[in-house]
């Protein structure tokens, strides 16, 4: 079935185009009356014309796959069941071809009306913008034929041949329009014989499909990948963020993996599930084969300070102090020799940020990395802290008091931290010791999750650190070249 709708229309009438000449039927008054009122009332948004007109031959489409199914010979020439949209600027209309089955002729007088002049619905970008809206999750494949340039190298005598083609044919629409853009000579000494070449630009009609992204509801979940669930709700709501849902547990599910010699349940809070996956507070519990629970809402926060506990077992952060762990003798053994070996190491860093942090102890939680920051039991984590600076009315007093119960834990296994023992026992007064006691606990505040508030001055050690790294280096660099200068 083919129907054009012209959009220069005025009064109400249907008009009926197929392979041969158009009719024109204008309705009775009081039909023409109830249609205009119907018009005004539910479609007085413009646009949805075509939603209709698109929705209505998918109606078609489906008409002719139901029937495909009693009677196969109904797509035995093998046509594809599809929507196309051409659009007319010069003429002014807009045609809808199905390839289904769909209204009489006597079906058309009796059941389609008109719409008034819209030519907007001509443009390309137009009936893009209205197919997406409306007709995205159609199940047929909706083409929009569009007319579009390219650049074609010919020489001179076939760009006269192709001007007198077009002028002989200016009726036919599917002749490409060709307009000189200019001439690029190109003369060869030794080929007097070669023709001279002209870049013309060529028009010619394209199809585009507009809804790509296909219903997913049609097809089997199986054979359904995540990507295509996230393009699926990106291309619906305009949301370029990974909002796919995972897999979510409760408490009682929690105990019923927890290991035999597991006391304790553990969790972290933070802002999304990525940030605390790669926590460093997670390394050793996880690392035992220990579950983390993953608290990304805020509200997380405030519900695990009223629920200390679930079913006899306690609730335990990892990322506060007092972490237990269950260990046998010979870690409990190790525990106490890396706590002796570091014990001045841990005095030193502690004078050295004096009233920045409460402690600095030896830490049984890090696996890869040389620290971390911990807050105090009753202390704010760092997405606590996060949560009530941006509060309007917070009480000033109270927050400089839970943020200062700030607990610094080093890794007693990482190279950094040893280099950094072996460093201070030589010279505890030494600058560079200093500088990298203080770089460390700001790496370790940022990493941890909290916020720094002189973010420059880091920056500034961190430079400096870098210049001393590369000094060396450098020296030695120079030497060669001026050597082999």
């Amino acid at each position: 079935m083919q129907c054009h709708f012209s959009g220069h229309w005025i009064c109400p009438e249907v008009e009926i185009g197929c392979a041969k000449e158009a009719e024109t039927f204008a309705f009775q008054a009081e039909i023409a009356q109830l249609m205009s009122l119907i018009i005004n009332t539910f479609y007085s948004n413009k646009e949805i014309f075509l939603r209709e007109l698109i929705s209505n031959a998918s109606d078609a489409l489906d008409k002719i796959r139901y029937e495909s199914l009693t009677d196969p010979t109904k797509l035995d020439n093998g046509k594809e069941l599809k929507i196309d949209i051409i659009p007319n600027v010069e003429d002014r209309t807009l045609t809808l071809i199905d390839t289904g089955i769909g209204m009489t002729k006597a079906d058309l007088i009796n059941n389609l009306g008109t719409i008034e002049d819209q030519t907007e619905y001509v443009e390309e970008k137009r009936v893009k913008e209205v197919v997406k809206k409306h007709s995205q999750f159609i199940g047929y494949p909706i083409t929009l034929f569009v007319e579009k340039e390219r650049e074609k190298e010919i020489s001179d005598d076939e760009a006269e041949e192709e001007k007198e083609e077009k002028a002989e044919e200016a009726e036919a629409e599917d002749k490409p329009k060709i307009e000189d853009v200019g001439s690029d000579d190109e003369e060869d000494s030794k080929d007097k014989d070669k023709k001279k070449t002209k870049k013309i630009k060529e028009k010619y009609i394209d199809q585009e499909e507009l809804n790509k992204t296909k219903p997913i509801w049609t097809r089997n979940p199986d054979d359904i990948t995540m990507e295509e669930y996230g393009e699926f709700y990106k291309s619906l709501t305009n949301d370029w963020e990974d909002h796919l849902a995972v897999k979510l547990t409760s408490l009682t599910e929690y105990l019923t993996r927890m290991k035999d010699n597991q006391k304790s349940i553990y969790y972290i809070t933070g802002e999304s599930k990525d940030q605390v996956a790669n926590s460093a507070f997670v390394e050793r519990v996880r690392k035992r084969g220990f579950e983390v629970l993953y608290m990304t809402e805020p509200i997380d926060e405030y519900c695990v300070q009223q629920l200390k506990e679930f079913d006899g077992k306690t609730l335990v952060s990892v990322t506060k102090e007092g972490l237990e762990l269950p260990e046998d003798e010979e870690e409990k053994k190790k525990m106490e020799e890396d706590k002796t070996r570091f014990e001045n190491l841990c005095k030193l860093m502690k004078e050295i940020l004096d009233k920045k942090v409460e402690k600095v102890t030896v830490s049984n939680r890090l696996v890869s990395s040389p620290c971390c920051i911990v807050t105090s039991t009753y202390g704010w984590t760092a997405n606590m802290e996060r949560i009530m600076k941006a509060q309007a009315l917070r009480d000033n007093s109270t927050m400089g008091y839970m943020m200062a119960k700030k607990h610094l834990e080093i890794n007693p296994d990482h190279p950094i931290v040893e280099t950094l023992r072996q460093k201070a026992d030589l010279d505890k007064n030494d600058k560079a010791v200093k500088d990298l006691v203080i770089l460390l606990f700001e790496t370790a505040l940022l990493s941890s999750g909290f916020s720094l508030d002189d973010p420059q001055t880091h920056s500034n050690r961190i430079y400096r650190m870098i210049k001393l790294g590369l000094g060396k280096d450098a020296l030695l660099g120079g030497r060669k070249l001026f050597s082999k200068g």
